[in-house]
């Protein structure tokens, strides 16, 4: 059995928004750089996410059946509820973006991706990624006067571009498998890069 130490920090649930839009160039995502003293992955490009507050999921967001029984898959009776990974991503968006969606009743969050950080690092999350369109917005998608200053630098960037930005490993992963995704590539479930053990494992999730 093992232990929270600061070399092995606890695993922290998390929520990541990728917001994308359909341009005349072709699919843009919205990227922004986090500071370079930030404790985690400083001066990396990162879509706008973060760690789940006890606040999250008090208000309604509508999920899909299938959304929902994909985030309590090979979740522990602690995890938090899908709805409580929806409102973080959601309100993470809000705070380091200064966008927000618009009420709907139809879901606007799809589950994309999930990675638990690996061992060695200074913090670890089981972050879910979820992907927006950003047409469920309320507001201008490139208003960001709102924002808070956790991330800098947010714009608009196309998929291949972004991919030359400095990037963490397990974002250049999700590039792909959105890009994949925005080009209608069959449903094969949810990859899960799974570091929670001894020895990494990835599945999908179905």
């Amino acid at each position: 059995m093992t232990t929270d130490s600061p070399d092995n920090p606890p695993i922290r649930s998390a929520a990541t928004v990728i917001l994308w839009r359909a341009d005349p160039q072709g699919a843009r995502v919205l990227m922004g750089m986090r500071g370079a003293t930030a404790a985690f992955m400083p001066s990396k490009y990162v879509f706008p996410g973060g760690a789940v507050d006890a606040g999250d999921g008090l208000d309604a967001v509508p999920l899909g059946l299938r959304c929902d029984a994909r985030l309590r898959a090979h979740c522990g009776p602690d995890a938090p509820s899908p709805a409580a990974l929806a409102g973080a991503a959601l309100r993470e968006l809000r705070e380091e973006t200064g966008l927000r969606l618009a009420p709907a009743a139809e879901p606007a969050l799809r589950f994309v991706f999930r990675a638990i950080t690996p061992p060695g690092r200074t913090r670890r999350f089981d972050a879910r990624f979820f992907l927006v369109d950003a047409r469920h917005l309320a507001n201008d998608a490139d208003d960001f006067s709102a924002a808070e200053d956790e991330l800098s630098h947010l714009h608009w960037i196309g998929l291949d571009a972004a991919r030359a930005l400095d990037l963490p490993f397990i974002t250049e992963v999700v590039l792909a498998e959105v890009s994949a995704a925005l080009r209608g590539a069959p449903d094969q479930g949810v990859p899960f890069f799974d570091n929670s053990g001894m020895s990494p494992v990835f599945r999908r999730i179905p």
